[in-house]
């Protein structure tokens, strides 16, 4: 059994970190967030220490270290991403491995930065790329690599998942600090792009406001128009007529592919990969963090 720490307990994603921890057998020790009000934590480990203040909390982090066998191996950060850099540093200055979501760091130089760090400390740095462990884009994968390699395919991304007022007023509406549309939501979808086509080439910016983004990116082996939207009126008719208030479509060469189920498991799976000595680290981060640090420049 390993000895968990969470930062970012009140966030969206942190139930998934809480189940997956406890899906693989270990345990909860302490966690971090400025709200108070998370009850959820009672469904998963209620007897975990809690704090609001991340110096009490690096402070008792810094005690369980010293007592040894109660040091803490793993922290899972799920924080706002701005701060994804600094609460890694934090766990490696502890002598915990990280396992943070995505993106890792807004920046590409960051990444160089905290490969220093690794060194230093001997902890490693994972992230979630959860969508790499989903069957059908590993199916989708193989495919790709099993085509012939002068073949450049046709893409077609868009993904709508509906936000209310509340999301500009959040660190989410804030592009400094979680690094806009694209980044916030559009990061995992980079990351898989990327690792089924290969490099990317080009990036082309078309469309760029708070709420919206559309662009082009070439890879080495695939043309991808992608659109992302917080807005519910982008939303398709027979959508918001089902009352679903998220819309996710990748087409391929005119065929739609389709993974909308399996999603549910994946951040526990995604642990098991990490505790087992596999995971995804920094190198398989930089490529996604490369395109929308571009896209940003545009």
């Amino acid at each position: 059994m390993k000895n968990f720490a969470l930062i970012g307990a009140a966030g969206y994603i942190a139930p998934r970190h809480m189940r997956a921890i406890k899906e693989t057998g270990n345990n909860l020790v302490c966690a971090l967030d400025p709200y108070d009000g998370i009850g959820i934590m009672d469904s998963y480990f209620p007897h975990a220490a809690f704090f609001t203040e991340p110096e009490r909390f690096d402070r008792h982090l810094d005690k369980l270290r010293r007592q040894g066998d109660k040091k803490i191996d793993y922290v899972s950060i799920c924080s706002p991403n701005y701060l994804h850099d600094a609460h890694i540093r934090m766990a490696l200055r502890n002598d915990a491995h990280a396992i943070c979501e995505k993106p890792l760091v807004l920046n590409p130089w960051n990444l160089d930065a905290l490969r220093e760090i690794e060194a230093e400390t001997g902890r490693k740095i994972f992230t979630i790329l959860q969508l790499r462990l989903h069957p059908a884009i590993q199916a989708l994968k193989k495919q790709i690599e099993n085509s012939p390699e002068d073949k450049i395919w046709d893409v077609d991304l868009t993904y709508i998942t509906s936000r209310g007022r509340w999301y500009f007023i959040s660190w989410k509406g804030n592009l400094q600090k979680s690094g806009g549309v694209a980044t916030n939501i559009g990061i995992h979808f980079f990351d898989m792009l990327g690792w089924i086509f290969g490099d990317c080439l080009e990036a082309e910016l078309q469309t760029d406001l708070p709420d919206k983004a559309k662009g082009t990116l070439i890879f080495q082996r695939a043309r991808v128009k992608w659109f992302l939207s917080v807005d519910e009126n982008d939303l398709p008719a027979e959508i918001v007529s089902s009352g679903k208030r998220t819309f996710r479509k990748i087409n391929i060469e005119g065929h739609e592919f389709e993974f909308s189920e399996g999603f549910t498991d994946l951040h526990s799976e995604s642990y098991r990969n990490i505790l087992s000595g596999g995971g995804f680290g920094i190198d398989d981060a930089r490529k996604s963090i490369e395109i929308v640090s571009k896209l940003r420049s545009r």
